[in-house]
């Protein structure tokens, strides 16, 4: 790696790592891009280039995960949302529905009762596996086998 690239790399894997650490806190780019010392659209620009994905959204990524390991404990909606940093139920059943296609208490229940649509599609890099629910794609992966299931 060049310097310019390791110098790079390093800030962003720094960023991610104050992400998990302060998650809770829903910290905004203007205050990440302070502890890593660059202007807000310099880290803006550089975390989409390196992790595909923006600050803001990684930051969603980090909090969904946090809110279904509160769910899993059978932690009620509002405790994984204010669990995970969220100003309430409401902002978590936004993110559930944009990210996992479902709502919280319907992963809470294990999708029972929910409908899952599968197909399996061709990508750039091989077969992949789809699923959805009627509010959108919850899985994505690939498909080394097409198993009827």
């Amino acid at each position: 790696m060049k310097n310019a690239d390791t110098l790079q790399f390093a800030r962003i894997a720094a960023v991610i790592e104050y992400l998990y650490d302060h998650f809770r806190e829903q910290p905004a780019l203007e205050e990440v891009a302070a502890h890593v010392h660059v202007s807000p659209a310099h880290l803006q620009r550089q975390f989409q280039n390196w992790a595909g994905v923006s600050p803001k959204k990684m930051l969603q990524y980090i909090s969904i995960e946090n809110a279904k390991r509160v769910l899993q404990r059978q932690g009620s909606v509002q405790t994984a949302a204010f669990e995970s940093g969220l100003s309430g139920s409401s902002r978590l059943h936004d993110l559930f529905v944009s990210i996992e296609g479902m709502t919280p208490g319907e992963y809470k229940n294990g999708g029972a009762g929910l409908e899952i649509c599968y197909a399996f599609a061709p990508g750039p890099f091989g077969d992949v596996l789809v699923a959805a629910t009627p509010k959108g794609i919850c899985w994505l992966a690939f498909a080394d086998q097409h198993q009827q299931a």
